[in-house]
């Protein structure tokens, strides 16, 4: 029904010519790239955080690259990226994430580049951060501390041993 003469020739095309005619013919290198890019998407696709049930205890450290929330109680440490504490949870262990929000309890050390404390949190322990904000209501005891890279072990690296020392007998 169509010809090749009518479509290149300007303004001859109708206007639902020019909407149906280019979209197959733009869809086809889509849907070649499209499963390429889907490939290529698919990592960066942030899967959804790990939540761990309220009925559910673990003695144990956990340890991820991605997001837990936690609703249930744990009895050891865990490191994670993002680290949600639900209000009916308990963990009882050293904490270190990227992101740590608080809206249950922690017994343990708490280490965090961003650290909130709910205003449903309690926290027996100490806070060391590179950010922290605390709610009002939000229980807490123990100590807070600042430092550029809170997820390194006691903050600091340690002291190089003096050359001279080692050399002389």
């Amino acid at each position: 029904m169509f010809s090749k003469s009518r479509i290149n020739e300007p303004g001859a095309k109708p206007a639902d010519d020019s909407a149906a005619r280019p979209e197959p013919a733009a869809h086809q290198p889509r849907a070649s790239s499209s499963s390429s890019d889907f490939a290529a998407a698919a990592p960066k696709a942030k899967p959804p955080a790990s939540t761990l049930s309220a009925d559910l205890t673990i003695v144990g450290n956990i340890k991820t690259t991605g997001d837990v929330q936690i609703e249930g109680n744990i009895e050891g440490d865990i490191r994670a990226h993002l680290l949600t504490v639900g209000e009916g949870a308990t963990v009882k262990g050293e904490v270190v994430a990227d992101d740590v929000v608080v809206n249950g309890r922690i017994v343990g050390k708490v280490r965090g580049l961003k650290v909130r404390l709910t205003s449903t949190a309690r926290v027996e322990g100490d806070i060391i951060h590179k950010t922290i904000a605390i709610e009002s209501g939000a229980h807490f005891e123990g100590s807070v501390q600042r430092r550029d890279d809170p997820l390194t072990k006691d903050g600091a690296k340690p002291a190089p041993k003096p050359q001279g020392a080692a050399t002389q007998g």
